[in-house]
């Protein structure tokens, strides 16, 4: 790593962890986030901030919608996109993980762009009963509800493990969507076949968000043997800060997964920055075991690092996922007031 990737790394920390769930599942049978929530999706509409997060039942992903007037204390509004009938691609669930935005730029707040008068959300489901079971795809939904209650799936995935390369034959994971040059860019991360598996990064590229036409030099961010993001580079959040586009993505070692960034000039060659920028807790803190899955933002000159927690559970917890409490939390460039 140069000077120049350290000296990026250094300006993206969020030191200040909040240090306590901002969201956690209910522990209630029978509720969308029985055992977890998880993956938030942060910005602001409609004169307040919402964020978008998956629940977990023990069955599968469905995906809800909280607002706040602070980025701390969020306001349940209720499932969003929730499991459907047996038969359909998506029928065990549907985890949202990102929604268009106007622009990608980290320093003004993320609002939601209308592409032919309808709000775009890009969602994957997997096939089997379970914690991520089998290898999942990726599909679309909208809405021209303002309040972004109901949303209008796509029959059909959008983009498949199917027709990819080895790297991404165990199925895909979250992408986001950025628009550059009047062109969209997904960037998603996916996994080989078979255990233990690598999960890296690529990218696919598209004119109208329904065809999609993979990057040849995929996967464009690979794992880094013998580092700490040797098994998984994951998750990716891209956006656009100054002259460079920065992605905050996730390494896993096997133990711990930790906030790592990225930075590229034209989207398709990337410099990892040397370390995590956000590392996971001690033990016994809220993220003693992971601090990972990013969404970055600035906001009143703040940087709000949000991402997913994860300790061993423990008495008196909300919810127990296989034996960890996941939630989700928030760190910061500034101490909280």
């Amino acid at each position: 790593m140069d000077f120049a990737a350290n000296a990026y790394l250094q300006t993206y920390r969020t030191p200040y962890k909040y240090g306590a769930p901002v969201l956690a599942g209910s522990g209630k049978p029978g509720s969308f986030d029985a055992l977890a929530v998880d993956a938030p999706f942060v910005f602001f509409h409609n004169g307040q901030f919402h964020m978008t997060y998956i629940g977990f039942d023990g069955e599968g992903y469905q995906t809800a919608l909280a607002t706040s007037g602070d980025l701390l204390h969020w306001e349940r509004k209720g499932v969003i996109l929730s499991r459907k009938a047996p038969g359909a691609w998506d029928s065990i669930g549907a985890a949202g993980v990102w929604i268009i935005l106007e622009d990608n730029e980290l320093d003004t707040l993320p609002r939601l762009k209308k592409i032919d008068g309808k709000y775009w959300m890009v969602y994957h489901s997997y096939p089997q009963t379970g914690y991520e079971a089998g290898p999942a795809e990726i599909g679309l939904a909208w809405t021209e509800d303002e309040a972004l209650m109901n949303w209008t799936r796509l029959e059909q995935p959008v983009f498949s493990w199917k027709d990819g390369a080895d790297w991404e034959k165990g199925g895909l994971y979250k992408s986001c969507v950025v628009t550059h040059n009047n062109r969209y860019y997904m960037f998603y991360n996916a996994k080989t076949e078979g255990e233990p598996w690598l999960e890296q990064t690529g990218a696919a590229f598209s004119e109208d968000l329904l065809h999609w036409e993979r990057c040849p030099r995929n996967p464009l961010l690979p794992v880094s043997p013998g580092c700490w993001d040797s098994m998984f580079v994951s998750d990716p959040w891209v956006v656009h800060s100054g002259n460079q586009w920065l992605n905050f993505y996730y390494g896993f070692d096997g133990r711990h997964a930790q906030d790592g960034l990225a930075v590229s000039e034209d989207l398709l060659h990337w410099q990892k920055c040397e370390g995590p920028l956000l590392s996971h807790g001690q033990a016994g803190e809220l993220d003693g075991t992971h601090a990972h899955k990013a969404c970055v933002l600035r906001h009143n000159g703040v940087l709000y690092h949000f991402y997913c927690a994860v300790r061993p559970w423990r008495e008196g917890d909300a919810t127990n996922c296989g034996g960890e409490f996941r939630c989700i939390t928030v760190a910061a460039s500034a101490p909280f007031q």
